[in-house]
């Protein structure tokens, strides 16, 4: 995705996106955030840069445009 940090390879974490260089998997970076933990947390506790979380961010919501929604029978 856009510059690269995030990573899909089947050799690493299942093929699950993961930064680039690490094993962290964008649902880790995007589901701390959602706890509760700061930017700054996610960066110590996971050895991350700000444009590494940047990344997970926007490759969450480039999946979630691609969405399609159909509203159920009312």
């Amino acid at each position: 995705m856009g510059d690269g940090r995030v990573i899909i390879d089947p050799k690493v974490c299942h093929g699950k996106p993961v930064i680039r260089g690490t094993r962290v998997p964008v649902s880790i970076v995007v589901g701390s955030l959602a706890a509760g933990m700061t930017p700054a947390e996610i960066q110590r506790e996971y050895d991350l840069t700000p444009e590494d979380i940047r990344a997970a961010l926007e490759f969450a919501n480039s999946l979630i445009e691609r969405e399609e929604y159909h509203p159920l029978p009312g």
